[in-house]
């Protein structure tokens, strides 16, 4: 019998503190909310997703402790003002005209949708929809301009002076001569004004400010005239909504807090929180959406399989992670690591397997005999990038040994085939062995001859370990290995070299170390060869 208030892994930790912290309250709640924030300011990237993706796991772990409904809104700031112009989107001289206006006011540089924040909406829930996430979409214009937010907006009228109270000490002397928690819509431009207000009537919801024009308007606060600056939007929307979970970044650990207090003024509660850590390029630098130098959603959805990513954002989240298109493959391999190893434990340890809660608790089976990088390595040497010829070459050398009917099998090969052909083929950078190289490379070799085909991985693997160990020292192996993976496949790093040979074939092996020695890096002919073979018959 499964025990999950015994779970260890952080989904359930956030659970438990979340569960906690209702029974405390004393009230009974009809619904759970978890909400996720998006500002579509840029295209999603995979802080956006990865927010999402982390309190669905939260949602399940509570799920699993508690009877109480839930409901994940995914809610997106697309009133906020355009402040800036992203480099990687096009017709930017186009939106230059636009800076200040909600951003579902500004024009689709991509023409597909009615605004750009519309867009950016709609790349996000297409990805989340493509993950199969239950939730419930929100946009901030909506709410506005619908009225939903209007109780709210009157109680921040009211609260005016006590909201200025916690603002302004946080604020450098020149904002805080334009500070204002109320923005007013420009009847003029339609522009999001950062302007303090004139006057303000909190029993009939009206502002007065000063247009860009320099004349004063008196307009209701209601209906989407206005929106509320964001540290006191965020507050608003938590009490509006009933929120009772929501991660932040750690960029917004200031803001959180600053909210929690405007919460309080507001007459409400901040949610639970967990602090996320961010995520970096490759260089360690900030992801921007602006910039686009992150690793996309897009990117991953292309060459990598969905449970890649998912396992990558499982692994420590309070932790930064860097995140560029090498991700791909580690996560692949840690995903499938994972799945076997989770067939070898008991029910009580499986639940703080990553991968019983990316597959919800019923994982599929791991997959023997392939992975990730033995593809593209695969691919590498034969010089292939057809997945078709690929998965031919596969099934005729080891059929019998790999899951061709697991479920990931066919799109693990067409994903790892691609990322070769885009990614790694360009960078490969082969080079001569040294003279001991030479030698070391020469002795796997003539074992590998005197072994017959078919055997298990563990025997080839057995090789490169030992002639390694006996040329450079057990202490110099991971130098040997990686001067290995440059000479044969030009690349610092590769696959368990058994289970490559396994798949590969003993024979080829053999050839292929022959050819790098000399010099031929690529084994152009082999797969020219069998792919005349296959075409053949």
């Amino acid at each position: 019998m499964i025990n999950f208030f015994n779970a260890k892994s952080w989904p359930f930790i956030e659970a438990y503190k979340l569960k906690d912290r209702l029974e405390k309250a004393g009230a009974s709640k009809e619904c759970v909310v978890f909400e996720t924030g998006f500002g579509p300011s840029g295209l999603p990237h995979m802080g956006t997703f990865g927010e999402v993706f982390r309190t669905a796991l939260v949602r399940q772990a509570f799920e699993r402790i508690d009877s109480t409904p839930t409901k994940l809104i995914c809610f997106s700031d697309d009133m906020d003002g355009f402040r800036k112009i992203p480099q990687n989107v096009p017709n930017p001289d186009m939106l230059g005209n636009y800076l200040g206006m909600p951003l579902t006011s500004v024009p689709d540089p991509f023409e597909k949708y009615d605004s750009f924040g519309a867009h950016n909406n709609a790349k996000l829930r297409e990805f989340l929809d493509h993950y199969g996430f239950d939730y419930e979409f929100r946009s901030a214009t909506e709410q506005y301009q619908s009225g939903v937010f209007d109780p709210m907006i009157i109680r921040a009228l009211e609260k005016y002076d006590s909201i200025m109270d916690i603002m302004l000490p946080t604020l450098g002397a020149e904002r805080r001569k334009t500070y204002s928690p109320i923005l007013p819509i420009s009847p003029a431009t339609g522009k999001v004004l950062m302007t303090p207000l004139e006057g303000i009537d909190a029993e009939k919801g009206m502002i007065t400010f000063k247009d860009v024009d320099g004349q004063s308007h008196e307009v209701s606060a209601l209906g989407g005239n206005c929106k509320l600056q964001w540290k006191v939007d965020w507050a608003m929307r938590w009490i509006a909504q009933g929120v009772d979970y929501e991660m932040c970044g750690r960029d917004l650990e200031p803001t959180y807090k600053v909210s929690s207090k405007i919460a309080r003024i507001l007459g409400g509660e901040s949610p639970e929180n967990l602090t996320y850590g961010l995520f970096q390029d490759e260089r360690g630098g900030k992801i921007s959406k602006s910039l686009g130098n992150g690793l996309t959603i897009d990117d991953w959805k292309e060459f990598g399989i969905r449970e890649s990513m998912a396992h990558f954002l499982f692994k420590r989240p309070t932790s930064d992670k860097r995140v560029h298109i090498g991700t791909i493959a580690d996560s692949t391999t840690a995903y499938f690591n994972d799945l076997a190893r989770y067939t070898k434990q008991d029910e009580q340890n499986q639940i703080d397997n990553p991968v019983w809660h990316i597959h919800q608790g019923e994982p599929i089976p791991p997959i023997n005999g392939l992975d990730f990088n033995l593809i593209t390595n695969l691919a590498s040497v034969m010089g292939v990038e057809d997945p078709d010829i690929l998965k031919a070459k596969i099934l005729k050398s080891r059929g019998g040994q790999v899951d061709v009917n697991h479920p990931l099998f066919d799109v693990l090969i067409e994903k790892a085939t691609h990322y070769y052909s885009e990614h790694l083929k360009p960078q490969n950078q082969y080079r001569l062995p040294t003279a001991e190289e030479k030698i070391a490379l020469e002795a796997v070799r003539d074992k590998l001859a005197e072994m017959d085909d078919g055997l298990e991985a563990d025997l080839y693997q057995k090789v490169f370990y030992t002639v390694g160990r006996e040329a450079f020292g057990r202490k110099q192996l991971g130098d040997w290995f990686k001067a290995t993976y440059e000479v044969l496949f030009g690349q610092s790093e590769g696959p368990r070299m058994g289970g490559f040979t396994a798949l590969y074939g003993r024979e080829n092996m053999v050839k292929h170390i022959t050819s790098a020695i000399q010099g031929n890096f690529v084994n152009h002919d082999l797969g020219a060869s069998f792919i005349s073979h296959q075409t053949n018959g």
